[in-house]
């Protein structure tokens, strides 16, 4: 148990009086916070020593925001920096590359916005639902959209066991021919035409070949023509045959 009434002394020493020495003590004392709140993301892949530094940062945070005139206890108020930070920590290891962090955050907001205005409508949400739940801008989202693939990169040496029994990586069991491998580089291939395609056209191929809607039911969700969407789906067509088959190849 934390001394209350020490810890509101040296607050208000902080506080009050600039004092710094006040400040590293409170931080010495509530070290046993850290490291508790820490343990409890052992085994997921990062040394607890790592998550204690990084959640050291969020108990310094705390410390430094902490309002002695609340009625809370200092611990009520820094557990959930100090879990923030090591959550934080968690998602800033899961990027592959270098991401800005307003995009991260951006990213997680607008796949919260996708499960929440799915589920609202019924239905695939577009971009410009999805700006104005946000209260961002359409490119915003489709910015954040394209920073999805860089997330989830998984360490081939990363120790891929709960209790850290038989530990294992999967670098271990690369050595065979993957079944998969060989769809890779159409989907780079496609990706790449993708981005000659307008969020219009992305909308009907996302309905017509993974929901499987016709052009009629295609025609009534986006309120326009069945003529239209047959329009739009021989052009967008058109231009991805272009831009993935070699020109002169058909």
């Amino acid at each position: 148990m934390w001394d209350k009434q020490l810890t509101h002394e040296l607050f208000v020493a902080y506080r009050l009086n600039g004092d710094e020495a006040a400040r590293d003590e409170l931080v010495e004392m509530y070290l046993n916070l850290v490291k508790y709140l820490a343990s409890r993301f052992r085994n997921r892949g990062e040394p607890v020593d790592d998550l204690i530094q990084v959640g050291t940062i969020g108990l310094i945070k705390a410390v430094d925001r902490f309002d002695i005139e609340r009625e809370v206890e200092f611990t009520t108020y820094a557990t959930p920096t100090i879990v923030g930070e090591i959550k934080r920590h968690f998602r800033d290891k899961g990027w592959a590359v270098k991401v800005p962090r307003r995009l991260q955050e951006l990213s997680f907001k607008v796949n919260q916005a996708v499960d929440a205005l799915t589920s609202k409508l019924q239905r695939s949400p577009m971009v410009p639902e999805i700006a104005e739940y946000l209260g961002v801008t359409p490119d915003d989202v489709l910015e954040a959209f394209e920073t999805f693939d860089a997330y989830n990169f998984v360490s081939l040496e990363t120790d891929r066991t709960s209790d850290g029994s038989e530990s294992f990586s999967i670098l271990e069991y690369i050595g065979h021919d993957d079944k998969l491998l060989s769809v890779v580089d159409d989907r780079a291939v496609l990706t790449a035409a993708l981005k000659a395609v307008g969020p219009q056209e992305q909308r009907v191929l996302y309905l017509r070949f993974f929901e499987g809607l016709t052009q009629t039911e295609i025609a009534e969700k986006l309120g326009i023509s069945q003529m239209q969407v047959s329009r739009l789906l021989r052009r967008t067509l058109r231009t991805l045959r272009q831009g993935i088959v070699p020109e002169g190849s058909y």
